[in-house]
């Protein structure tokens, strides 16, 4: 049987995490995965695991999450990247480990409406704060010619000492010395910005990583109101709306 390959990585090469990790218990879901609360069976270590599931599904937009948390999780409003693992079963069928740092504070999306709840609003201080540590991780993905493309309130997660971080870069994208531009349309509804819905009709439509500056001025309006703005239609009613919200 041929190793399991992506693009650039052979899967087969990572170590068994059942040697070194064990779930704990169910955090919730994210970009083509559960998540996990785990436990480090050697030092005691708390942490998160993404499992891809199945692993024979595996695409360049997963691989392109690893190479990006592996190259650029050194920052400190990103989450940290631990390792990666592969656990072969012929049952329920091969699985990715993606092993991160354990965000226990939630994401900002559940802080706002923990407020909302109690009949209160987040305040500018703590929302401007949020932004500005989220800005600095998105300056730390764009300096490293890196876009997110998902930047929204459940990917910004906090850390009980208050710590703010960009996660789930399953759709994030690298450009090159010779491409500058993308042209894929990818990311959640609401917080797209015109120039990439634009590229699903268009296909000389490109954009580049002022897009996340647009999605990160929704997630802005996301934690003063408690949803983006045309949060009251469909989906696809707010990809029509807009790149035409000026008319």
């Amino acid at each position: 049987m041929f190793p399991l390959i992506g693009k650039t990585i052979i899967f087969d090469n990572f170590p068994d995490p059942s040697d070194t990790w064990e779930i704990t218990e169910t955090i919730g879901k994210g970009t083509y995965g559960k998540v996990f609360k785990v436990l480090n069976k050697k030092n005691g270590q708390k942490a998160a695991v993404k499992i891809l599931d199945p692993i024979h599904d595996i695409d360049e937009e997963i691989e392109a999450g690893y190479n990006i948390l592996k190259a650029l999780s050194d920052h400190p409003n990103v989450v940290r990247f631990y390792g990666i693992y592969f656990k072969k079963d012929k049952v329920n069928g091969d699985k990715l480990w993606l092993v991160l740092e354990l965000c226990s504070g939630g994401s900002v999306t559940d802080l706002v409406k923990g407020f909302l709840k109690r009949g209160e609003r987040m305040s500018e201080p703590l929302i401007a704060y949020i932004l500005h540590e989220a800005l600095m991780g998105l300056q730390h993905l764009h300096n490293n010619k890196t876009i997110h493309r998902d930047v929204k309130g459940n990917n910004i997660l906090l850390t009980t000492e208050g710590g703010v971080k960009l996660v789930d870069f399953g759709v994030s994208a690298q450009l090159t010395s010779t491409r500058h531009r993308r042209n894929t349309s990818v990311g959640t509804p609401f917080w797209m910005a015109p120039e990439v819905i634009a590229c699903e009709q268009q296909l000389d439509t490109t954009y580049d990583a002022r897009c996340d500056t647009w999605s990160l001025g929704i997630t802005a309006i996301e934690l003063g109101d408690g949803d983006p703005p045309l949060a009251d239609l469909h989906p696809m009613r707010a990809l029509f709306k807009i790149p035409r919200s000026d008319d």
